[in-house]
């Protein structure tokens, strides 16, 4: 089947003219196209240009867990066999990618080529603005938009309360649009939705978080079963198992996630440096370019908390996020893992010397 034919069936799914490009070598091989929309241990479904395919993954599973097949990739499967074989991946464009729950240095890919991530935080509850942070800080990280929608905003019905729950994610989430939406009601759907069309979109965020019924309504159906929400904090059971590509009502591709319990970085510096740009800004302003922005003179960062231009809490977030995500690269990063060891060995002689004038000990 030539490129232009896979393009015109495929076209629904995200094919443009550099998925035709690059899978131009495996077409003169007699492959054919696919999009995975579901993978399981050892096989994945795709759509092709011919309709739904089940091929078997074992010529495309390598020992690195980053590059296994995943929701979201482009493929080059078997034009025909029984079974059939997923050959070869395209170079992904992007890659939403975090720590694995395990003591291995290993990240975990949840979506492959995402153009923007939908971060589903609901308004139900008094938000949590480092895990928003969190979030932001991997989709950033990925190379897709981010985009911020608090979901349930009709169980806030105080315009009061809902304005100054919106200004704290807006403050939260700079350079990130953001968007309440209720799809019980309907409300904010429709702005929604027309963000989204056309590219792929990855919605990701906590069990209970409305992602399937936020889901239905961009669908245009009901796909995703959906948990009845409890009255007193406004939240869901988790309801999604896998990660599943489906073609949404305006255009345009939707991967839905299951809720994830713990959001880890994976190698996100750039990231955390994007959700925290005003920190970022501030530092270059330190007297020192090294600057810990713990105690040192001439701290821009330290001076514009104190004069009430940055949360404290924004800078908390900022230097937890940032260590962790050091501590993680530091695991397949001998350089970085002497460095943190020479630290962690001065933070230890500080103390135990500090101690030690505590209990008069020295200088006598």
């Amino acid at each position: 089947m030539s490129a232009a034919a896979a393009a015109h069936s495929l076209a629904a799914y995200g094919w443009d003219d550099d998925c035709a490009e690059a899978f131009a070598p495996y077409a003169r091989r007699g492959l054919v196209p696919g999009r995975v929309v579901r993978v399981d241990r050892g096989h994945c479904d795709l759509v092709t240009p011919e309709g739904p395919v089940r091929a078997d993954t074992a010529f495309v599973t390598p020992h690195d867990p980053l590059r296994v097949v995943c929701t979201g990739d482009w493929a080059a499967v078997d034009p025909d066999g029984d079974p059939r074989f997923v050959r070869s991946l395209l170079t992904r464009r992007t890659a939403f990618v975090r720590s694995t729950s395990s003591k291995r240095s290993e990240g975990q890919i949840l979506a492959a080529n995402v153009d923007q991530v939908i971060i589903a935080v609901p308004l139900a509850a008094e938000l949590d603005l480092g895990r928003i942070e969190r979030f932001l800080a991997l989709a950033w990280e990925s190379g897709a938009q981010p985009l911020l929608v608090l979901t349930k905003s009709d169980l806030v019905p105080d315009p009061v309360t809902r304005s100054h729950l919106l200004a704290d994610a807006e403050q939260t989430a700079p350079g990130v649009q953001v968007l309440p939406v209720s799809a019980r009601l309907g409300e904010g759907v429709d702005v929604l939705a027309a963000v989204v069309a056309g590219g792929t979109t990855a919605l990701l965020g906590q069990s209970g978080a409305g992602k399937s019924t936020l889901a239905n309504a961009l669908l245009g159906q009901d796909v995703m079963e959906v948990q009845a929400t409890r009255d007193v904090d406004g939240k869901g059971r988790h309801t999604t198992t896998t990660r599943n590509l489906l073609p949404l009502a305006g255009g345009g591709v939707l991967i839905d996630t299951p809720g994830l319990r713990g959001v880890g970085l994976w190698d996100a510096g750039t990231g955390v440096g994007q959700v925290f740009a005003e920190i970022e800004e501030l530092a270059a302003e330190c007297r020192f370019h090294d600057c810990a922005h713990e105690a040192e003179p001439g701290c821009a960062v330290l001076t514009a908390v104190e004069e009430g231009a940055l949360p404290a809490r924004r800078l908390d977030s900022y230097r937890k996020l940032m260590r962790e995500n050091r501590h993680i690269v530091a695991k397949t990063d001998a350089r970085l893992r002497a460095e943190l060891r020479r630290e962690w060995k001065a933070k230890g002689a500080e103390g135990r010397m500090a101690g030690e004038i505590k209990r008069g000990r020295r200088f006598r």
